[in-house]
């Protein structure tokens, strides 16, 4: 087998250079059976063989997911990879989309899996195209810079890191690397389905970028890496913003900032607060309350995202509790 062809391994060798000697902990991959997690987990396999572990989340969504495990299992078996699987059964609430529910449920459960195995990192497979399908999505949804950014190399969730080591390589690449040493993979049908936005975008815009501007996928890759950069320098300045006005949040000390900034500590805080599916409509009706709150008695009151908030006398405070009626006032 060919594994300097292999379009990720440059990407992965860099990554190994760069750690350190003590970094010897267990190099758990996100293993789906899909054409792209096969390649990572392969590739990752052939650069630390006696390290390298597989992670495997059943979603039982599909008829097919029995036969992705059943093929997931003789993989590893096959290439002498330690394998753990663990079976899941999304239920979303009324207000929640199964899809978000199950992406959820996977980090969960990669996470808790990843802890079993004594690793601190999990890696995903997710490529340039992925990436450039992410940052249509946002725009499509009209979404600030942290869609815009669209998904970043690092990120931790339920105490565990998540690494996507291939935002800039080539998904057709790796498929055809694998195609081309004859390495099985399974096909999800769900990405068939164009019911889906995603799936909308993957196989009818795609295709048309491509054959208008050849180049796309880097370019758009790059932007989303700018608004990335973007992004940190205002989480940056809404930490610091956050210290300055207090938490909870101080009204007067809000009102000496700009509104943009206003609007960008607000964020902040209320995603600390757990503000889930917070709007832009409902962050302006914010702002607006907060112009306007310059009497003592001026009330303020709000549904924000899946819960309320509302003003104490001289702060802001959120209570995140869906269905509830909010506090007394």
């Amino acid at each position: 087998m060919d594994w300097s062809s292999h379009p990720g391994m440059a990407a992965l060798q860099r990554l190994a250079d760069s750690q350190t000697a003590g970094e010897q902990g267990p190099v758990a991959v996100a293993y789906s059976g899909g054409a792209d997690s096969t390649a990572l987990l392969l590739a990752a396999w052939r650069l630390w063989p006696q390290r390298v572990c597989a992670l495997h989340v059943n979603h039982n969504l599909q008829p097919a997911a029995a036969d992705f495990e059943r093929h997931v299992r003789r993989v590893c078996a096959d290439w002498g990879i330690p394998l753990r699987v663990r079976q899941v059964r999304p239920t979303p609430a009324a207000r929640d989309s199964l899809e978000a529910v199950a992406r959820e449920a996977r980090y969960a459960a990669l996470a808790s899996l990843a802890r079993e195995a004594g690793a601190s990192t999990v890696w995903l497979a997710h490529h340039r195209q992925d990436q450039v399908e992410t940052l249509l999505l946002a725009l499509t949804r009209g979404a600030g810079l942290p869609g815009l950014a669209g998904m970043p190399r690092h990120m931790r969730r339920h105490g565990i890191g998540f690494l996507r080591p291939w935002l800039d390589v080539d998904g057709a690449a790796l498929r055809a690397w694998l195609d081309a040493h004859g390495v099985s993979y399974v096909d999800d049908p769900s990405n068939q389905d164009q019911r889906h936005t995603r799936n909308r975008i993957r196989h009818r815009l795609l295709p048309v970028l491509q054959e208008s501007f050849p180049a796309f996928a880097q370019t758009f890759a790059r932007s989303a890496r700018h608004a990335a950069q973007a992004q940190a320098l205002l989480e940056e300045m809404a930490q610091a913003d956050l210290q300055a006005i207090g938490q909870p949040p101080n009204i007067r000390r809000l009102q000496a900032l700009s509104e943009p900034r206003q609007a960008n500590v607000l964020r902040l805080w209320l995603r600390q607060a757990g503000a889930r599916q917070a709007s832009e409509a409902q962050l302006q009706q914010v702002l607006r309350q907060i112009a306007a709150c310059r009497t003592r008695g001026h009330r303020i009151h709000l549904r924000v995202g899946q819960g309320y908030l509302w003003r104490q006398g001289e702060v802001l405070l959120y209570k995140p509790d869906e269905g509830a009626a909010g506090p007394n006032l």
